[in-house]
């Protein structure tokens, strides 16, 4: 009984730095979804376009992110890139900052070119008959698929958006691999130190809860978009 108390007092004096950690993977998880939503928006278009051009560019951006590993990605934005061309080296003078900043940047261009797959699989989804009765009655292209296309989609859009947002919170941990203390980082960092495997329960109890909470939130968006299907 003393070592049951023992253990739950250790785990109470863990939340700290596990709730820090858990803040930084929920902030980047929700930031780069964000930022991969807007991106990959204009390169499913891009791929969608008959513009040779712009076509092929986007084809070779999801090509290249969707066929490389994300630890390698991270690994080449946060290490190589600033060793290329000082241009790309970002010093705001903290450095967890920074790294925040490279992991942000790493994950935003990977998410786009998986979401830029969904989304124009949803878009073309899309009974062409909207788009030739949407020109009929005078709407431009950007109006057809503001107004009439985008709509009728994102009830499509939004299971599988879920999905991917629930894998990157996951994959977040890989962030550790450069030091950001995310939920993993703090983990391994308390293991460490205390030598005690008792850490990976709260830490897998977080990572559940977090999961279940946006779970039920994607849930809740797909229902309530469910009026245009």
């Amino acid at each position: 009984m003393v070592e049951f108390q023992e253990n739950i007092l250790k785990i109470i004096s863990w939340l700290p730095s596990l709730l820090n950690g858990a803040r930084i993977t929920i902030s980047l998880t929700v930031c780069a979804m964000s930022a991969g939503l807007v991106l990959s928006l204009f390169i499913a278009l891009g791929k969608m376009s008959k513009n040779v051009i712009i076509n092929k560019l986007c084809t070779v951006y999801t090509f290249f992110f969707r066929g490389t590993p994300l630890l390698m990605q991270i690994y080449f934005i946060y290490y190589a890139l600033p060793m290329v061309s000082p241009v790309f080296l970002i010093n705001t003078g903290a450095a967890e900052a920074d790294r925040f900043i490279y992991a942000f940047i790493a994950f935003s261009l990977n998410m786009a070119a998986y979401l830029a797959e969904i989304i124009r699989a949803a878009i073309q989804s899309i009974d062409k008959g909207q788009f030739e009765a949407s020109r009929a009655l005078g709407l431009t292209y950007a109006q057809t698929m503001r107004l009439v296309i985008i709509p009728q989609s994102i009830r499509r859009l939004i299971p599988p958006v879920g999905n991917e947002f629930i894998l990157m919170l996951k994959d977040v941990s890989l962030v550790s691999m450069i030091a950001l203390v995310d939920i993993t980082r703090a983990t391994r960092t308390i293991e460490n130190s205390t030598r005690s495997p008792l850490v990976y329960i709260p830490a897998m109890i977080l990572y559940l809860i977090i999961t279940a909470v946006f779970t039920f939130i994607f849930r809740k968006l797909e229902k309530k978009y469910s009026v245009y299907e």
